[in-house]
């Protein structure tokens, strides 16, 4: 089991949760995407998010894929798992679960994605709530207000919710609000962890000082960002761009077929087959998966889908 007592930093996967042709869970494929993102230099994972489906998985389920993580995972991979639910109840369950059964480096939630909050401290009060339940781990804010709804300042957030929660350590930032993003970053002077949550702007993430960054083409990209980070240390901005347009093209040919679904046939076509969507997300046919074979193909996605052992050494967020 997991220890919530490393720093989250790097490049942190956002799962898929694998499933059998009849949508139920196919725990036993963890294990090839753990050994995976472990051989391509992926520092962590951040489960049961908006790529995991986790609002789309039973109580059970979420809890399974945990424990399942955490079985299979190296020590060097660590478990963020999210808690996030449509219901506070079982939001609470889920983070009480990820600290007693799962031992996991660090809970997070988005807000309520039904009955939204409308302020910053309606959201800070909800939060606390949730993290309450798992008193001795760290707890991150999942903002995605493209998902969500709740599009409300973080900086906010942060000033109310470090006085409000105490194990208050982040936020996943997943929005274009580089100017919010920054203040974040800047408050008390870099206290706490700032995610950055868009794969396809990571540059512009690590410009402003992002740490770590948590993605979904982290599952089977981590190379390319590998070396984005890389030319950015080195001060070869012109090279880091370069290879930040090629994440730029991959996430729009993905778009064209619906995100999700795009995201999962991926897997597929890499050789880590993680199974259809469950509903209400249709799963490509195979014909829309050829069709993005191709166009992935021409974009050059088979030369960075895989890392050199110097590569994973070399690279990380300092």
């Amino acid at each position: 089991m997991k220890k919530n007592n490393k720093e989250l930093s790097g490049l942190i996967a956002a799962p898929h949760t694998p499933m059998h042709e009849d949508y139920s869970v196919n725990l036993d494929t963890i294990y090839l995407q753990a050994d995976t993102l472990n051989t391509n230099g992926v520092n962590g994972v951040f489960l049961c998010g908006t790529t995991g489906e986790g609002v789309s998985l039973t109580e059970m389920e979420r809890k399974q894929v945990g424990v399942q993580w955490a079985d299979v995972a190296s020590e060097e991979l660590s478990i963020i798992v999210h808690v996030g639910a449509t219901t506070l109840a079982q939001a609470k369950r889920l983070a009480r679960h990820a600290e007693e059964k799962i031992q996991a480096d660090a809970i997070a939630a988005m807000g309520p994605v039904v009955f939204k909050t409308a302020t910053v401290e309606s959201l800070v009060n909800y939060c606390a709530e949730i993290a309450s339940a798992a008193p001795n781990t760290p707890f991150y804010y999942y903002h995605i207000p493209s998902f969500s709804g709740i599009d409300l300042p973080m900086i906010e957030f942060l000033e109310l919710g470090s006085k409000q929660i105490p194990t208050l350590s982040g936020i996943k930032y997943t929005d274009s609000d580089l100017y919010d993003y920054g203040l974040c970053l800047d408050y008390e002077n870099g206290k706490y962890n700032i995610l950055f949550g868009q794969d396809e702007n990571l540059l512009a993430g690590l410009a402003l000082g992002a740490n770590g960054a948590v993605g979904s083409t982290y599952n089977f990209a981590s190379p390319l960002y590998l070396r984005i980070i890389e030319y950015f240390q080195a001060g070869d901005l012109d090279a880091a761009n370069r290879l930040q347009a090629k994440s730029r093209k991959m996430v729009r040919a993905m778009k064209g077929y619906g995100i999700f679904a795009s995201l999962k046939a991926a897997m597929r076509i890499i050789g880590v087959d993680c199974g259809p969507n469950r509903p209400p997300v249709d799963a490509l046919s195979d014909d829309e998966i050829a069709a993005l074979t191709s166009e992935l193909e021409d974009i050059g996605f088979f030369d960075f889908c895989s890392s050199t052992e110097s590569e994973v050494k070399a690279v990380g967020i300092q």
